[in-house]
């Protein structure tokens, strides 16, 4: 059901202010409106001048996307970002994290943050006045996951009832992916070998919040795991911070790999989703990847309209 430009302003209302560290920091409402506002904003239906906010990032992963989908999203805002990278920094320095949340808080208006520990995050935020994004941490990716649903909802329409297979590690995507997807009332089937499972804390957490009568499942079986799925997603074997194990990963994830043969086994119109980087070969091929059921580079484009659409919520823009 389409939403009113009043309808979304209504359901994002309460987001205003607040923080944004984890997929489930937005109720279903929410999660549905941030959806719609994306697509309003990418459509060009909906404008939104913020006038002059600056966002600053704070980023001590690698990053691509996140980045400039990040700073591309406040410019049409209408407001500045400003690259707060620890290595040049005081942060760099051992400056207390605590001090470095309170100064930012007087010249920001909202934070995003990419790193390595959740805890590190929740910190920033017990410590800062104003928003803080979670731009991806081991724990979760949910800025990801907006754009991976808006995807699916461009082509397949309402996402209730709607399936997505994940095949690989049971990763900070595969969780954000899982908490999204219950409140969209999205199935989501995880197919990883043994070892490599999503945490059962954030399982037990996405069944939890199940909407719709979703399921959430934890499967070896990627032929079984996708079979009449919408959706076919994979992501690297080996995150950031976990290279030293690509050997032992690639022989357990042997037989993991997203290809043509794998597809087949979905639905007839499923799409192909990677969250980038890829690696050709190993986790999909490059024929999913450069064929014609591939989206990944259309759901690259979405987390800028997502984000766009949630900076605008966080700092009441509606």
């Amino acid at each position: 059901m389409t939403m009113a430009v009043e309808e979304v302003a209504a359901s994002l209302i309460g987001l205003r202010g607040r923080d944004y560290l984890s997929s489930a920091d937005g109720s279903v409402s929410e999660t549905t409106a941030l959806l719609t506002l994306a697509a309003q904003l990418k459509s060009g239906d909906r404008q939104i001048d913020l006038g002059n906010r600056i966002l600053g990032l704070i980023f001590t992963k690698a990053s691509t996307r996140t980045r400039v989908s990040f700073q591309v999203a406040m410019a049409r805002l209408g407001g500045q970002t400003i690259d707060l990278n620890p290595t040049v920094t005081q942060l760099g320095r051992g400056e207390p994290l605590r001090d470095t949340a309170r100064v930012l808080s007087r010249y920001c208006d909202v934070l995003a943050i990419r790193t390595f520990a959740q805890q590190e995050l929740v910190d920033y935020a017990h410590w800062a006045s104003v928003p803080v994004i979670n731009a991806l941490t081991d724990l979760e990716h949910p800025c990801q996951a907006l754009a991976d649903f808006l995807t699916m909802q461009e082509e397949h329409g309402e996402l209730p009832g709607q399936t997505l297979a994940y095949i690989g590690d049971g990763n900070n995507v595969a969780h954000s992916l899982m908490i999204c997807g219950a409140l969209l009332g999205v199935n989501i089937c995880i197919s990883c070998p043994e070892g490599f499972e999503p945490l059962s804390g954030v399982l037990e957490q996405a069944r939890s919040l199940a909407q719709h009568d979703a399921t959430i499942e934890v499967l070896t079986d990627p032929v079984q795991a996708v079979a009449g799925a919408q959706a076919v997603y994979t992501d690297v074997w080996a995150s950031m911070g976990q290279e030293q194990e690509q050997m032992e990963r690639e022989s357990a994830f042997a037989s993991f790999c997203v290809d043509q043969a794998l597809m087949d086994h979905a639905a007839k119109d499923a799409i192909a989703l990677h969250c980038l980087p890829a690696h050709r070969g190993e986790e999909i091929t490059a024929e999913v990847i450069e064929g014609a059921s591939s989206r990944i580079f259309d759901q690259a484009e979405n987390r800028l309209h997502a984000q766009q659409a949630l900076l605008a919520a966080l700092m009441g823009g509606l």
